[in-house]
C-alpha cells in the first residue's frame, strides 16, 4: 500500500464501547501524571472510542455510541506517539491525550478503560499501526534503491573447466594392515620382513595310494565284474566252511594245548603228567 492514495481510506483498528474522559489538573513534577489526583467529579464524558488508521497517520475518535457525533479527536503522527499518548504512573488502565481542534490549539485529557485487557488492546493497537507504517517507508526506500543504483558486490564465479585444463589427484598407496579373511586363513600375499613374498599356505593334493571307488555300479554284462564277485564268494565259502569244522569239534581246543605243553623225556614223567591231566 502507498501513502499516494486516497485520503479518504481508513482502517478501524480498534473499538471500545465504552471509556471515560475525565479533566485532569496541570501536570505538579516532571515525572509524569498520577490518575490517583483525578476526582470522580472530574469526569466530563462517557462514550465510544475508535483507533483509525489513516496513511501515515493514527487517529484516537472519541464519539457518541448513539449518534456517533465526534467529541474530540487525538492525532497520532509517526515518530511522535509519546507526545500524543502518554501513560500514567501509577495504573495501566488510563492514559493522557493530547487533543486538537484543528485550529492550532490543543489540550490534555485522562482517558480511563474499564477493563485492563481493554487497555492493553489499545497500546497494541498503537503498535501495530507503527509497525505498518514503518514497513511501508521501508519498501518505499527498497523500490528506490533498485531503479539501477544497487551494485553487485558478490558476482558469480565460473569454476568450470576451460578447453585443455586437466585435474591431477595425487592418492598416496595405503599398506595393507594384513587384516581380512585372507589373513585370518593365513593366504594372505603380503610380503615378509626379507622382501621375498610369502607362500600360499595350501593343503598338498591326495596321494594316489588308496584305491579310488568309482561311484557308478559295474553294468550287468560285464565279464570282468562277474569274475571278481565269483571269486570273492569263492574266499567267504571256504572261510566260513573251516569256522563250521572248529565249531563243530568239541576237543578241538584240547588239541591246541596240548601242543602248547613242553614235550616228555621219560615214563615218569608221562605218568606224572598223565596223573596231572587226571587230576585236573
Amino acid at each position: 500500500m502507498s501513502f499516494d492514495e486516497d485520503e479518504a481510506f481508513e482502517h478501524t483498528l480498534l473499538v471500545v464501547r465504552e471509556v471515560s474522559v475525565y479533566k485532569i489538573p496541570p501536570r505538579s513534577t516532571s515525572g509524569g501524571y498520577k490518575c490517583g489526583e483525578w476526582l470522580q467529579s472530574d469526569l466530563i464524558w462517557t462514550g465510544r472510542l475508535r483507533v483509525v488508521s489513516c496513511k501515515d497517520r493514527c487517529e484516537i475518535r472519541l464519539e457518541d455510541p448513539n449518534s456517533g457525533e465526534l467529541f474530540a479527536a487525538c492525532f497520532v503522527l509517526p515518530g511522535q506517539r509519546e507526545s500524543s499518548v502518554e501513560t500514567v504512573l501509577d495504573s495501566s488502565r488510563y492514559f493522557v491525550l493530547k487533543i486538537e481542534d484543528g485550529a492550532g490549539k490543543h489540550a490534555f485529557i485522562g482517558l480511563g478503560f474499564a477493563e485492563r485487557n481493554e487497555a492493553f488492546d489499545f497500546n497494541v493497537a498503537l503498535s501495530d499501526h507503527e509497525k505498518y507504517v514503518r514497513r511501508e517507508q521501508e519498501k518505499e526506500t527498497g523500490e528506490a534503491s533498485d531503479d539501477g543504483s544497487h551494485i553487485d558486490i558478490h558476482p558469480a564465479v565460473n569454476h568450470r573447466l576451460k578447453d585443455g585444463e586437466t585435474i591431477r589427484i595425487n592418492v598416496k598407496n595405503k599398506a595393507t594392515s594384513g587384516t581380512g579373511m585372507l589373513s585370518a586363513a593365513g593366504l594372505s600375499g603380503t610380503q615378509s620382513g626379507t622382501g621375498k613374498p610369502k607362500t600360499l599356505g595350501l593343503a598338498p593334493p591326495p596321494t594316489g595310494a588308496g584305491k579310488i571307488r568309482s561311484p557308478l555300479p559295474p553294468p550287468p554284462n560285464d565279464p570282468a565284474a562277474a569274475r571278481m564277485t565269483s571269486s570273492s564268494h569263492g574266499v567267504d565259502l571256504n572261510g566260513s566252511e573251516e569256522d563250521m569244522r572248529r565249531t563243530t569239534d568239541a576237543f578241538s581246543g584240547l588239541s591246541q594245548l596240548e601242543k602248547s605243553l613242553p614235550a616228555s623225556t621219560s615214563s615218569g614223567s608221562t605218568k606224572t603228567t598223565a596223573s596231572g591231566w587226571a587230576a585236573f
